[in-house]
């Protein structure tokens, strides 16, 4: 039961161990460009089954199609190429391709061949374009030497990678856009391994996120454009967040300057299953001449729904063809963008396409919200008409390309006069993963809900007028209208100089306040007027806060909600029958938490939120995929073989060790199955440490020199001189006499070593025959053993990680109180009397010197 998630690993695998030293950026046209090919050999097969009604094995079939192809030759063809608009002839098949490898007779230059015949054949074939130069020479060049110093070995390189995909049925993995994810997740992976050379084809997914779900959650869809497309995926993100009746009528635009790039989005549009007819990518330089052009209305352009994004950064001298501010591009800004910077020639390009109606996302440097001269002239004259909607700071590091900070500007061009300008700081929203940072499915949450709901909060949003921007000279550098939070309480003088904690900071406490207020207060005492101390230790505090009836009361009514919410989506889950079900199930359940969350003061609604998109991620996305395959109970007792690799270099190999359950893991099998037998291993292992222990004393011991041990024991250690071995015990103790200490402690030593040895031997094989057990268990698991297995797998730790969200904050600010304590401990009147208690000490230790004459 093969998933989009082993397709994944399987291909990056196979990626890493066959590209060698060739650089990622190029190796990748390589691997997707054949990968693609294989996607249009399966798909003139497909067409061939379903229009002649063949049947049979894949070889079989391909032979019928070499029979049919001899009997009708263009008739055949004409009739593909109806359906799909393309065809791939039967001798330059993929599949024959392997069958020459299987047989020994492959040959390099049939490859080049059959990509080239392609290229033949759609270029003579009408108006549609969009197969094109796909497999050009500057594209993939099966005659560079850096896929191999001859053609010997640039030929098995060709080879292996095309045994790569073998095995995979492309027609099959496009349904549920299995195909699409896969050849998505391998550009991001590209790109990562690409450094710098990754900004010309991949915008970051969790930027794409961002940008595509404001545009598809707030504007009605039909046509979308992406100026520099790259590799497509700014597009297909945003298709992705449209709903199946919505992406049936989206018509994608694009251009890209790359011309392998171009290629890489044709591909990628088409395996998403984007038909031919709805999308229209060209090949050209975006500023240099406008596209798309409208010939009945030249000064207007063609208009779209949406446009987004992510344009080359800062490009210098971009205005090689001498444009004029007359480009009605460029007209209504009244002045051009400085050749020095081109971030606002491909703004305005964007926004001049933008329809009335519709939404705008681009990302660029922060630079651009500040930067002065007519960069500051065209800033004024969009923020005077009101075209810009929202601006969001971003991280720095998001990019592999670059470590600068972006942002995300958002325009519109039917805004309201006097509405205002959204800001969000979510430039400390992140982690970090490596050398990256990255935006989690919280933020990205988040600042789309911030932008929908047009929310101000302290030191994260804040609605800006038009008039906050004319007093601030039309600079939009995020820090002059959120101001970052200073969470740090002020020190207070008097509580320094006197002692006790300030009752000002105490109401500062305000989750402590709101739910434990009487706890709270009970727990400290007035020292004066205005200052107080705590009469027990923290820990005392937190137990009585965690215990208070309120919290208890909120934590129960959490759980109920969870319960209700957990049953629901038992339900749906364990009965998915299609792959393109899970997507929408997946949103379903993220948005549900959110709106359980809000009704429980002080948590995290996006802390809870993450929680289940972790999950979705490291566990039910892959589960309900094989569910919708299959169906629950029938992926519960499905086992598969458990492959590992192992050796190394040329005796590197993957075999298999064993069986696992396709969605119950072995481990929990034996944990709730087994209990009794696995807590007999378990105290079995603990005997065993307790000698080991035992042992590494005495071998401690044996190393004093001239101690008992040593003389009886030394000769018995090992060559480390970390443990003893039982021959040179054994051989030792023959030369001691029964009734001395030597012999005792060489005997205890043997019983010992014995002892661990049987103990050993036990363990592996009770654990052998437990895991024996669990592989056959695994087929004949009762229904009622899955769904306590399964509801454990994914939901045993829910509601302790959501209940922990109710503590958490208690817990932060049970830590602050303890920090002031800490702070106003000494007081000057305390430090007063250590300094006069250390000079009377100095005096003693002065008097007590003897002077030596």
């Amino acid at each position: 039961m093969i998933t989009s998630e082993d397709i994944k690993r399987r291909l990056w695998d196979g990626a890493n161990s066959l590209r060698g030293s060739m650089d990622a950026s190029r190796y990748k046209d390589y691997m997707l460009g054949l990968m693609f090919y294989k996607f249009l050999s399966d798909k003139t097969l497909e067409t061939f089954v379903n229009t002649s009604g063949e049947k049979g094995t894949e070889a079989e079939i391909v032979q019928a199609y070499e029979n049919a192809y001899e009997s009708y030759g263009d008739n055949l063809i004409k009739m593909i190429q109806n359906v799909l608009g393309y065809y791939v002839l039967p001798h330059h098949l993929y599949q024959t391709w392997l069958k020459d490898i299987r047989e020994g007779t492959f040959e390099l230059e049939k490859v080049s061949e059959s990509l080239q015949s392609f290229e033949r054949t759609v270029a003579t074939t009408g108006d549609i374009d969009d197969f094109k130069g796909l497999f050009s020479s500057s594209t993939i060049d099966l005659t560079d030497t850096a896929l191999g110093s001859n053609l010997n070995a640039r030929s098995k390189n060709i080879r292996q990678l095309i045994e790569l995909f073998a095995d995979l049925n492309m027609v099959a993995l496009q349904k549920g856009d299995v195909l699409g994810d896969a050849y998505e997740y391998l550009i991001g992976q590209f790109a990562m391994e690409s450094g710098k050379k990754a900004g010309e084809f991949y915008t970051p997914r969790q930027v794409s996120e961002v940008m595509a779900q404001i545009v598809a959650k707030t504007t009605k869809v039909d046509s979308i454009y992406d100026p520099a497309v790259g590799s497509g995926s700014l597009l297909l993100t945003v298709g992705k967040h449209l709903n199946e009746e919505g992406r049936k009528y989206l018509h994608y635009y694009g251009q890209e300057k790359n011309t392998a790039t171009y290629n890489l989005t044709r591909m990628n549009l088409l395996l998403h299953g984007v038909r031919p007819e709805k999308m229209t990518v060209k090949n050209g330089d975006t500023l240099a001449q406008d596209w798309p052009e409208d010939p009945e209305r030249p000064n207007e352009g063609v208009q779209f729904d949406a446009v987004v994004m992510n344009p080359p950064y800062s490009v210098k001298n971009w205005n090689q063809e001498g444009l004029k501010v007359t480009d009605p591009r460029f007209e209504m800004a009244g002045v051009l963008p400085p050749d020095s910077k081109g971030d606002y020639a491909f703004l305005l390009h964007g926004l001049f396409h933008l329809g009335q109606e519709g939404t705008m996302a681009i990302v660029l440097p922060h630079g651009v919200l500040f930067r002065g001269g007519a960069e500051g002239e065209i800033r004024k004259r969009l923020l005077d008409k009101n075209h810009i909607d929202a601006v969001i700071g971003l991280p720095d590091k998001l990019f592999t390309n670059t470590g600068i900070p972006v942002t995300v500007i958002i325009l519109k061009k039917n805004r309201a006069l006097d509405e205002p300008v959204l800001m969000i700081n979510a430039s400390k929203s992140f982690v970090k993963e490596g050398k990256q940072n990255v935006l989690q499915e919280k933020d990205i949450a988040k600042i789309v809900d911030t932008y929908i709901d047009r929310t101000n909060e302290k030191g994260y949003s804040h609605n800006v007028s038009q008039k906050e921007i004319k007093e601030n000279e039309y600079n939009l550098n995020i820090s002059r209208y959120i101001e970052a939070l200073d969470e740090e309480i002020a020190h207070d003088v008097d509580a320094h100089l006197y002692g006790g904690i300030p009752l000002n900071q105490i109401e500062q406490l305000t989750v402590l306040h709101d739910m434990t207020k009487d706890v709270l207060y009970e727990a400290v005492k007035e020292v004066r007027p205005g200052y107080v101390e705590l009469k027990k230790p923290i820990d005392a505090v937190t137990e009585d806060v965690l215990a208070d009836e309120m919290v208890q009361k909120q934590i129960g009514s959490l759980k109920e909600a969870l319960q209700t919410y957990i049953n629901n989506y038992w339900g749906k889950l364990t009965t998915v029958q299609d792959v393109n079900d899970i997507e929408t199930l997946k949103v379903e359940m993220l948005t549900e938490i959110k709106q359980l969350l809000k009704a429980f003061n002080h948590v995290s609604t996006y802390s809870g939120y993450q929680i289940i998109a972790e999950l979705w991620k490291n566990i039910l996305s892959e589960d309900t995929e094989k569910i919708a395959i299959s169906d629950f109970y029938t992926a519960a007792r499905t086992r598969e073989p458990n492959m590992v690799t192992k050796g190394s270099g040329k005796t590197k190999r993957t075999e298999q060790d064993g069986w696992i359950g396709s969605i119950v893991p072995n481990e929990l099998i034996l944990k709730e199955l087994y209990k009794e037998q696995l807590e007999e291993v378990e105290t079995e292992k603990e005997s065993l440490v307790s000698i080991t222990e035992v042992i590494t004393e005495l071998v401690e011991a044996a190393k004093v020199e001239e101690s008992e041990e040593e003389a009886a024991l030394g000769d018995a250690l090992n060559a480390r001189e970390d443990d003893f071995t039982l021959t040179a015990v054994k051989a030792e103790i023959k030369n001691v006499e029964t009734d001395s200490s030597e012999y005792g402690l060489l005997n205890k030593v043997k019983k010992l070593l014995e002892e661990k040895s049987a103990l050993n031997k036990d363990i592996k094989a009770k654990e052998k025959e437990l895991n024996e057990q669990v592989e056959n268990r695994i087929e004949n698991l009762m229904d009622e053993e899955i769904n306590k297995l399964m509801y454990k797998k994914w939901f045993g730790d829910l509601t302790n990680d959501m209940t922990r969200l109710i503590e958490i904050p208690l817990k932060n600010e049970l830590d602050t109180l303890k920090e002031l304590k800490a702070r106003y401990a000494d007081t000057l009147e305390m430090i007063e009397k250590e300094g006069k208690s250390l000079e009377a000490q100095f005096e003693t230790m002065l008097q007590e010197l003897v002077v030596a004459e």
